[in-house]
């Protein structure tokens, strides 16, 4: 079984002085960079929104990580961050970006989130990576990056809805923790889904 990687949106906006920074999100990329080199199938995500998208706080004139209970259920708003073009939607200067074989951008529509690299947050429209991934004969995809509790935690039971074998590096990931143990949640989440939870050296082993 041919297996993947995808490396869950390593952008200067989740690293240390983005705007939305996840507490130690530049520590993995030097794992995405080992799994870079040790698996040859490999898709980088990458959020990239319009102004005013329908997730920034900004475009309600609210607070960012306020709860929007206008929708069911309600979700986190974010500050303004992975604009379209900008600094901050770049990938981490030190991820070796040549190595990937695939950029799914996501969440480019201005009424639709997405944190998942398969579909968007309807459920239903796709992003196109599970069809790449079938017509390449991968069965298998290893999931790492951020955050923990959004994108990677819906990667990862998107690809298990779809059927495919989903490890999960539990050093390579980092949280947002908007709720404390939200990050040590989405973990038992994942693996009740049938995720593989592995550490890097478990991997390469």
């Amino acid at each position: 079984m041919r297996r993947a990687l995808i490396v869950v949106d390593l952008q200067n906006d989740f690293c240390p002085q983005g705007a939305l920074a996840v507490p130690g999100g530049d520590q993995v990329v030097e794992i995405a960079n080992e799994l870079l080199a040790e698996i040859p199938l490999s898709v980088l995500t990458q959020d990239w929104h319009p102004e005013g998208h329908v997730s920034f706080a900004s475009s309600y004139g609210r607070k960012p990580l306020e709860l929007d209970d206008s929708t069911d259920p309600p979700h986190v708003l974010w500050p303004d961050h992975c604009v379209a073009g900008s600094k901050g939607a770049d990938f981490h200067p030190g991820l070796k970006t040549d190595r990937a074989k695939l950029i799914i951008r996501k969440g480019f529509s201005l009424n639709l989130d997405s944190f998942s690299a398969f579909f968007e947050n309807d459920g239903t429209t796709p992003t196109g990576l599970a069809g790449w991934l079938s017509t390449l004969g991968a069965g298998q995809v290893v999931v790492m990056g951020l955050a923990t509790d959004y994108c990677v935690k819906a990667t990862a039971l998107d690809a298990r809805k779809l059927g495919l074998e989903v490890i999960v590096v539990t050093d390579g990931v980092r949280a947002v923790n908007a709720q404390p143990g939200d990050g040590e949640a989405a973990l038992e989440a994942m693996k009740e889904a049938g995720c593989t939870l592995l550490k890097l050296k478990e991997i390469l082993a």
